[in-house]
């Protein structure tokens, strides 16, 4: 049986004169020279910096139907623009619905291929490092901001007990009661049970 195989192609609408013929094609070229059933294409005309693509669903969908056993992109980039750990993820959910994939310009990026657990082991390291870059960003931008006197979290909400115990003995829900004051239901009871 041949291996039944997906193509996933890929331009930006900000990419301005790309389309995905020239993809497609060399894809397609590809997996006749490795002896692959191309069985369906999927493409997306824009930004790769999310995963609210629908063709990229779509693929995934497939993909756990087992409709296709290896997927072809033209690079990863193609694939996915969302970051190391986020792209891991996508790979590792393909994996998990035993379905393989190949980069065509990244050739040693090839999960059928002898390199699949050492690229898998290098971009895990990278998600981890990414991980902790952002971390770090974040809490020196927090504490910048706590420098600079801005007051972090949610502003304080002011709350009159008294009012709202008045509300509720006048036969009010709590709903009225919210509506009225302003003041969300669960602050609202909170305030009175305090």
């Amino acid at each position: 049986m041949n291996t039944r195989t997906a193509i996933y192609a890929r331009v930006s609408t900000r990419e301005r004169g790309q389309d995905t013929q020239n993809q497609l094609h060399q894809l397609r070229e590809f997996a006749v020279r490795q002896g692959w059933d191309v069985v369906q294409d999927f493409v997306d005309h824009e930004s790769g910096s999310t995963d609210a693509r629908e063709q990229f669903q779509a693929m995934f969908q497939a993909a756990s139907r087992r409709q296709f056993d290896v997927l072809l992109f033209w690079s990863l980039d193609r694939l996915s623009r969302e970051g190391v750990f986020e792209t891991l993820t996508h790979l590792n959910r393909l994996t998990g619905y035993g379905v393989h994939y190949r980069s065509f310009t990244e050739q040693w990026f090839d999960s059928c291929g002898i390199f699949r657990d050492a690229v898998i082991s290098i971009m895990a390291t990278l998600a981890k490092q990414e991980r902790i870059r952002i971390s770090e960003r974040t809490k020196a931008g927090l504490e910048r901001a706590r420098r600079d006197g801005k007051i972090l979290g949610r502003p304080k909400v002011a709350v009159n007990a008294a009012e709202i115990r008045q509300l509720r003995a006048q036969g009010l829900s709590w709903s009225a009661v919210s509506a009225q004051t302003g003041v969300a239901r669960a602050t609202c009871q909170r305030a009175v049970a305090a």
